[in-house]
């Protein structure tokens, strides 16, 4: 069950349905303020008909650690990486290159600028507007987070305005992290696809998790300290009806049905013993004066509805 951290700052939103705590972007006193996963959006818990969907993975949180972070995060890939001592991640800010290395989503990168962030909240949202510029890139991203009214279901709504000159060309993913009631990840976890998956170059594949159809099952638990890990789910089309997964506990009986108005780049998986996390990316791609938008929805569930 997830723990409330009231010191950092949040906004609860509610439904008739649906409560979530949400965790404001502030890079002086935010829940998040590290380098890896787009700082609005942070859902702290997330509860429906008893049950509660999310919670920190990790066993201790640090808000300036890249993984220590809950609920259905983004994350954008580096923009000019390569280029500099600096590079730009959209959702983040400006961060500073220590080396030569290639980029690591697990490296501590320095902030050098957060950027400008404005939130609006209602009873059942809450916008995050995040502005920025850098060199000849510009931007204004907004993300909001909806319940809507007449059924239990969570919207991310997102949209990307390029208000620079060079074009905004990147990726992002959701990593999810479901924790769904506490359940450790194994056979009573059951992942659901919208086609038939084929893991390339899995680890844990065939071992601990099995691929039957286009369903992702486990033999076993799985024990702290292993990992399940594919770097693409291949066997999804251009279809946007592809973008399409659920998550259940077969134990407890609640799930999630997650889809979206864009359709798959590729879809990673990642599971701990404790998150089993689908990741399902995107591409953007922004010229100079255009938007670029994008919606992911959530609709939860119990089994005997």
């Amino acid at each position: 069950m997830a723990v409330s951290q009231t010191e950092f700052p949040n906004e609860i939103i509610e439904s008739d349905y649906l409560r979530a705590e949400v965790y404001l972007p502030d890079a002086e006193n935010g829940y998040y303020r590290s380098c890896r996963f787009d700082w609005a959006g942070v859902i702290g818990s997330l509860q429906y008909g008893g049950h509660e969907y999310f919670g920190n993975w990790l066993p201790e949180h640090d808000p300036l650690d890249p993984e220590s972070i809950s609920g259905p995060v983004e994350a954008f890939y580096p923009i000019d990486y390569d280029e500099g001592n600096t590079f730009l991640v959209i959702g983040i800010g400006i961060l500073r290159k220590p080396d030569d290395e290639p980029y690591h989503h697990m490296r501590r990168y320095e902030i050098v600028d957060a950027g400008e962030w404005e939130v609006q909240s209602a009873e059942d949202k809450i916008t995050m507007v995040h502005t920025l510029s850098y060199g000849e890139y510009a931007y204004e991203y907004t993300k909001t987070l909806r319940l809507a009214a007449d059924e239990p279901k969570l919207v991310l709504e997102h949209q990307l305005k390029n208000t620079g000159k060079k074009p905004l060309g990147t990726t992002v993913y959701n990593h999810n992290f479901f924790i769904i009631d506490g359940e450790t990840t194994g056979p009573n976890i059951l992942t659901t696809f919208g086609y038939e998956p084929e893991p390339q170059d899995g680890r844990g594949f065939g071992e601990t998790a099995m691929i039957q159809g286009n369903q992702l099952v486990y033999q076993v638990p799985l024990q702290k300290g292993k990992h399940v890990f594919t770097p693409d789910l291949r066997g999804y089309s251009s279809n946007i009806e592809d973008y399409d997964i659920r998550i259940e506990n077969r134990k407890s009986g609640a799930g999630v049905h997650i889809t979206a108005n864009r359709p798959l780049l590729k879809m990673v998986y990642w599971a701990s013993h404790t998150t089993a996390c689908p990741e399902p990316f995107i591409q953007v791609d922004v010229d100079s004066g255009k938007n670029f938008t994008w919606d992911i929805t959530y609709e939860f569930y119990t089994l005997d509805e």
